[in-house]
């Protein structure tokens, strides 16, 4: 990988190179993470770019080849395709979900029962719209918020398993059988409406989401390492991925030399099912801080990145104000969302350095990308470590990074 001198691109050099040390120091020495991959860019050239840790158990350390599941930073990308629709005129951001998936018309809003007791539901203030989709206020949730007989009805009809009985048509199909936990628009609470937008996106396309992926954004981007299913001859480039286990520490949870990722979903998740590289997604980042364009493939129009990349809460409200979800991949401070990922909105809630207007989100498996379009700055962060939850990297990560900025 070319990397560029960062006192070129307005960077101390010094203060870039103490960052791989801390995460050893901190991170790898200590045994919380298997391994860390780091890609910082400005204007689209990489300042940084560092690996640490083995790939596999008692295998070499991870280089720029390595593939790691990215999870929910599968939800950017399958929220461009949808724009790519919308620019076509083919939907609205307003138009109601079930004119495009009428398995959800009627959905009504939790009003008691659950636990084997009927659900009682009442009516929707307004329908569900795509855009409540995009920003996560549809009312859907995930089975892992624990926090309501919503979503422990998710749980208990596994409707979430990627390699289960359930297609993505079968599995909202199902969600249409679940009441809301609130009315569209009322709330935001982090879903699996990502993952039902996929199902728009098959259905508008009359295209696979895989192939729609491949063929519209993927090839034209160049990113070649970035699918659902890993290839058998790239399968042993996969790591191996871990999650925290209470009073057990790290244990292994998907092995990359047999990773359920070598088969095919049955289950195609546009909310968290895509593997990918650093450089891929750099690639992914670079066209979005260009406003849709890389080298010459425009994937969507500027102003189409522009309307993605402010703010979409009802009200201009944040998410400090609005968020029931026990777990995002955000915190609330200072914090809106656009159509997609998370946009910071007042940086000093936050309590570290950033711009008004940098977007970003995170995967499951500890993964995270930014991008700032004020400073031009990007990131790509990859390990392989669930829950995200566990350790603050990524801010920390942040702090360092902004504090190596010269000009």
């Amino acid at each position: 990988m070319k990397v560029a001198k960062p006192e070129s691109l307005g960077f101390d050099a010094a203060r870039l190179a103490r960052i791989p040390g801390f995460v050893k120091e901190r991170y790898l020495d200590s045994g919380k993470l298997p391994h860390a991959q780091l890609l910082i860019a400005r204007d689209g050239e990489v300042v940084h770019f560092s690996s640490q840790g083995a790939a596999r158990e008692g295998g070499p350390e991870i280089d720029e080849t390595s593939l790691f599941r990215i999870a929910s930073m599968t939800k950017p990308v399958t929220s461009l395709a949808f724009m790519m629709l919308v620019e076509e005129c083919r939907v609205s951001l307003d138009t109601p979900v079930h004119h495009v998936l009428p398995e959800l018309k009627g959905l009504g809003v939790y009003n008691g029962g659950g636990a084997g007791v009927p659900f009682a539901t009442k009516p929707t203030a307004e329908p569900m719209r795509m855009v409540d989709l995009l920003r996560h206020t549809s009312g859907l949730t995930y089975s892992f918020q624990n926090r309501s007989n919503v979503d422990a009805a998710y749980r208990e009809g596994k409707i979430e398993n990627w390699w289960g009985n359930l297609t993505l048509e079968q599995f909202v199909a199902a969600l249409g059988q679940i009441p809301l936990e609130f009315s569209p628009g009322e709330a935001w609470n982090y879903s699996v409406s990502t993952d039902v937008l996929g199902l728009v996106v098959e259905r508008l396309s009359g295209m696979s989401l895989p192939c729609f992926f491949e063929e519209r954004i993927f090839t034209p981007l160049g990113m070649v390492d970035t699918f659902f299913q890993v290839p058998a001859d790239k399968l042993h480039r996969l790591t191996d991925c871990w999650t925290l286990a209470l009073g057990k520490g790290r244990i292994m949870f998907d092995r990359g030399a047999e990773s359920f990722w070598a088969n095919p979903p049955t289950l195609v998740s546009g909310g968290g099912g895509l593997v990918s590289t650093s450089a891929d997604y750099h690639r992914f980042n670079t066209m979005l801080l260009n406003r849709g364009e890389l080298n010459g493939a425009r994937i969507v129009s500027r102003k189409t990145i522009d309307l993605m990349t402010m703010n979409h809460l009802p009200g201009g409200s944040d998410l400090a104000s609005m968020s029931q979800s026990l777990f995002s991949e955000t915190t609330n401070a200072g914090v809106g969302f656009g159509l997609g990922f998370a946009v910071t909105t007042n940086v000093a809630p936050t309590l570290i350095p950033g711009s008004a207007g940098e977007f970003y989100w995170g995967g499951m498996f500890s993964t995270a990308f930014f991008v700032d379009p004020v400073e031009r700055i990007s990131m790509v962060f990859m390990t392989q470590l669930s829950p995200s939850s566990a350790y603050p990297i990524r801010r920390e990560l942040k702090t360092m990074i902004y504090s190596a900025l010269n000009d």
